[in-house]
């Protein structure tokens, strides 16, 4: 029997992927995958997985899986992308391109689609897109990487590691020191959320303190925005509950910004928000302001500051570049910044490092671990992944049950 042979394509995040894609979807490929212009192809990706649910939800239809008479987006995030994968695969298609299939999945369901992949590969073709040295599919023997928007396929080199940039300049002070005298910043006590009567979290006892570094784990669907929503304030959730934000009992008065202003905060859907060509060190001064973009005229004061973040970021001479021409490692550089520019109390990061090549990967996470070694800041890092350059002192790991997810720490 003919074995199929499938690829391995390593990008950095400077390569244009999405031309890259639709050159290989439309026939005009070069070089060693120039087989596939004969072919036909279909892309499985998180963005085509959300246009799917899209046009499920505009036409109200059932297409992805009709047998269960369920729409795609009653599944979990595991669930979805197995269960498009089939959908592709009943299309008939030459080939898949997988862009990043294991991104946004926990342990175990990256293990399963890995297993489901290396399964299918005896029957169809595969060229799978990714950032990562780790998410590298070890029975795909072709293995190459781009590094340009040329398109060249090369060799792939060793993964090279850096040294920390960031050592080398002192984190800068914040204008107004926070004084709190609050140790405990977050505590919950036997807390639990049900959502029209189905449980998601179950009895959930978790204390934040000053100055720690959490990571906070759980697999897809298992309540961690849930948790975070709880913590910043939005979720009404909390009302009635034994939920204590930074001192204040969660409907003892307080308002929703007397607890944000305790909370710097990272997501990769913020960036979306910030489309207006801002320069970088316009972007570090909205960060004094709470505001997308700036549309106040600074103090002095706040520009030296700002000054002092980009020479700690060695970035002094992009201070006039475009945000928006950055790399994506750049940008959520600067949008951590942006978010300690205060030095609140608690800092959270929700998948900071998610869809970052292993250049961008290390700047982040070096960035991180200097402010968990030189702040008094407590850090919640939330990520599937175990990130080698990262070193939080404690997890606190969610595990569901038909009673809802349960709160486990584990000292690192």
């Amino acid at each position: 029997m003919h074995q199929l042979e499938h690829w391995d394509i390593l990008l950095n995040n400077q390569v244009a992927k999405k031309d890259f894609i639709e050159l290989l979807l439309k026939h005009r490929v070069d070089g060693e995958l120039k087989e596939f212009n004969s072919k036909n192809g279909i892309l499985f990706s998180d963005l085509a997985i959300e246009k799917f649910i899209e046009k499920e939800y505009q036409y109200d239809s059932v297409e992805a899986v009709p047998e269960a008479h369920r729409k795609l987006r009653t599944f979990s995030s595991g669930e979805r992308k197995k269960e498009f994968l089939k959908y592709c695969i009943h299309q008939q298609p030459d080939f898949i391109i997988l862009d990043n299939p294991l991104d946004h999945l926990d342990q175990d369901s990256r293990k399963n689609l890995v297993l489901q992949l290396e399964k299918l590969a005896k029957d169809i073709v595969f060229i799978q897109l990714i950032n990562r040295h780790d998410d590298l599919l070890p029975f795909i023997t072709n293995k190459r990487q781009i590094t340009n928007n040329a398109f060249l396929l090369e060799p792939i080199k060793t993964k090279k590691s850096t040294f920390n940039i960031f050592s080398l300049n002192p984190i800068p002070k914040p204008i107004e020191p926070n004084n709190s005298e609050t140790l405990n910043l977050i505590q919950m006590n036997n807390l639990s959320v049900s959502y029209n009567e189905r449980p998601i979290l179950n009895n959930i006892n978790w204390t934040i303190k000053k100055g720690e570094f959490w990571q906070l784990i759980g697999p897809n669907g298992s309540g961690k925005s849930t948790i975070l929503s709880l913590i910043t304030g939005d979720n009404p959730k909390g009302y009635g509950q034994d939920l204590h934000l930074f001192g204040m009992k969660k409907g003892s008065g307080e308002s929703i910004w007397e607890i944000k202003k305790n909370i710097g905060q990272y997501a990769s859907s913020m960036i979306e928000l910030f489309q207006k060509r801002q320069t970088i060190e316009q972007m570090i001064l909205s960060g004094f302001f709470d505001s997308i973009g700036l549309y106040k005229i600074p103090t002095s004061l706040q520009q030296k500051k700002a000054t002092e973040w980009l020479e700690f970021l060695n970035m002094t001479h992009l201070k006039k570049k475009s945000f928006l021409d950055l790399s994506l490692g750049q940008q959520r550089v600067i949008m951590i910044i942006r978010a300690v520019l205060k030095h609140p109390p608690l800092l959270i990061l929700d998948e900071p490092t998610e869809g970052l090549d292993d250049e961008n990967v290390e700047l982040v996470t070096q960035l991180i671990s200097q402010l968990a070694l030189e702040t008094d800041m407590a850090i919640v890092f939330v990520s599937h992944r175990i990130e080698k350059l990262l070193a939080p002192n404690v997890v606190f790991e969610l595990t569901p049950s038909e009673s809802g997810s349960i709160g486990k720490i584990r000292t690192l």
